[in-house]
């Protein structure tokens, strides 16, 4: 049974830092393009960043968090990271990893990806 599982969430103050991982298990990990998404209320669900399969030589990010957001893997941990440094208000969302194995790199097409982790939630304090 694939699952991915999201940890590292939390409350950070404006300015701080927080790293997300994703642990995967049931797939064969260095096969799945990664990605990270958000969502926010009454919004879509939106790309932060994205990284393409096996030593993730691709990446891509949204604009606004580019500088600042930087998506990684280590294959041999089965796990995806995504670092958040100098954190915004506006960065407060719920943060969702998402793998799929159909092609290297995914981007940021929601629909592209096969399986999706349960969220977990990032609140940045002014």
């Amino acid at each position: 049974q694939v699952q991915l599982l999201e940890s590292g969430g939390g409350l950070v103050q404006a300015g701080g830092s927080l790293r997300l991982s994703c642990a995967a298990s049931g797939i064969t990990f260095h096969d799945y393009a990664l990605a990270w998404f958000r969502r926010t209320p009454g919004k879509e669900r939106e790309m932060v960043a994205a990284i393409s399969y096996w030593s993730g030589q691709t990446t891509g990010y949204a604009d606004s968090v580019k500088g600042r957001f930087t998506i990684s893997r280590d294959n041999a941990k089965n796990t995806g990271y995504l670092q958040m440094d100098s954190l915004k208000p506006e960065d407060t969302a719920v943060y969702y990893c998402a793998a799929d194995s159909r092609s290297s790199y995914r981007g940021k097409n929601i629909h592209a990806y096969q399986f999706w982790g349960q969220g977990t939630q990032v609140t940045v304090s002014s």
